[in-house]
């Protein structure tokens, strides 16, 4: 049984997502730079605005987990699952991921940020 309140989790797994989401816009935004496209202007709008706005909950974030103390450490990682140590109020917990349950989430969140920007 955990330890940690679902909304402390909740934000633990935001911050384990968000770096990989602002990894990928990153990316995005050099593949759109480099890439054949007419009009390169609005492409790079759109994700500068997503990876702006992605940066600030990623700050906020880590700022929450600081001012509750909670640390997240990734252990391990193979081909279907990722383990993540979290320290709260003195306790380790060790959690598994689904690697593709992970994928889908920043993917989501690739949406969430994208249309965000449009509006």
């Amino acid at each position: 049984m955990t330890r940690i309140p679902s909304d402390v989790r909740d934000t633990i797994e935001k911050a384990i997502y968000l770096p990989m989401t602002i990894s990928i816009l990153n990316k995005d935004l050099g593949n759109i730079q480099q890439g054949p496209f007419k009009l390169k202007d609005p492409y790079l709008r759109l994700i500068e605005q997503a990876l702006k706005l992605a940066q600030r909950d990623l700050y906020n974030i880590k700022n929450d987990l600081r001012r509750r103390k909670v640390k997240v450490h990734e252990v391990s990682r193979d081909e279907a699952f990722t383990m993540y140590s979290f320290i709260y109020e003195g306790y380790e917990e060790e959690h598994n991921y689904f690697n593709p349950r992970i994928r889908n989430q920043v993917a989501a969140l690739l949406e969430h940020y994208l249309f965000a920007a449009k509006a």
